[in-house]
């Protein structure tokens, strides 16, 4: 039937609007950067790397290899651009995730908590649209997170200690350039690490409506991926865990980087995507929001 015998036979079509998703996204961004909480977040990854600049400033390290501290830490001094590296490094290890971890539940708990979620869904937008406008939402917040970490460490290195030659883990020297190009690559890295947390984030938000049971699932579901991980005798389901590979991206500051190493870390992370992600759109296409 085409629209015009469909407007006649008194059948209702939906109107397509040009640019509603781009509106949508715009707001979902207006609302994610608008929260006072999430700007603070910000915030406090931002003091991180300018903790660790000032540190290492005042009291420097003993030098390279005297296996003080985390990895990176005695290079430091040598070129700004490492303090990059330390800090995401460092939030890695719990803090970052539990910001990012944060935001994706609270993605579709907290509307549903607030009553706004039932207004969402009583609009003419198809439901997998909607959780898919949340999805880009939470992961360009997961980017602002490591992009403050990095501008921010960037910023400290190079007023602090200067960004001459870039020498790589293996002894190579490079050029300033080189050096910032793989600095960026690691934002990079880091950033597509984070997707696995935010799918199942995602999914655990579409199960409750209460965002503290949606955070403090996401968190946990964090924090035993990272404590399995530490446990040696378990290392038959170490590359199966989802903050398996977070560290990894030492090797892209390498001569030779393992790009192997990298490939399989990022597909088990379009894997919990794709797992994550089906369950929650298979949860949120039928959900009955009752707030």
């Amino acid at each position: 039937m085409s629209l015009a015998e469909a407007v006649g036979h008194g059948v209702v079509v939906p109107r397509r609007h040009r640019g509603a998703l781009g509106r949508q996204l715009r707001s979902e961004l207006r609302l994610v950067f608008g929260r006072r909480r999430n700007l603070i977040l910000l915030g406090a990854l931002a003091a991180i790397p300018l903790a660790i600049g000032l540190a290492v400033k005042v009291s420097p390290p003993g030098g390279p290899g005297d296996g003080g501290g985390p990895q990176f830490l005695d290079r430091i001094t040598g070129n700004g651009l490492f303090l990059v590296l330390t800090a995401l490094l460092v939030t890695l290890n719990l803090f970052l995730p539990v910001v990012v971890g944060i935001i994706g539940a609270d993605s579709v708990a907290g509307e549903a908590q607030a009553g706004t979620l039932r207004y969402l869904l009583g609009v003419p937008v198809r439901r997998g649209r909607l959780l898919l406008v949340k999805a880009v939402g939470i992961a360009t917040y997961a980017l602002a997170a490591v992009s403050t970490i990095a501008i921010v460490a960037a910023i400290a290195g190079v007023s602090l200690f200067g960004a001459g030659s870039f020498t790589l883990l293996g002894g190579q020297t490079v050029s300033p350039g080189e050096g910032l190009l793989r600095v960026l690559g690691v934002l990079i890295y880091v950033w597509l690490s984070l997707f696995g947390l935010l799918a199942v984030g995602l999914l655990i938000s579409t199960l409750t409506e209460v965002p503290m049971g949606a955070m403090a699932g996401t968190l946990g579901f964090a924090v035993l991926s990272l404590v399995l991980d530490s446990i040696p005798q378990l290392h038959a389901i170490h590359g199966a865990l989802v903050s398996h590979y977070w560290r990894t991206f030492g090797t892209l500051i390498r001569v030779g980087p393992d790009y192997g190493s990298l490939a399989r870390h990022l597909l088990l992370q379009l894997a919990y995507v794709g797992i994550a992600g089906g369950l929650a759109w298979a949860r949120f296409s039928d959900a009955d929001v009752t707030s």
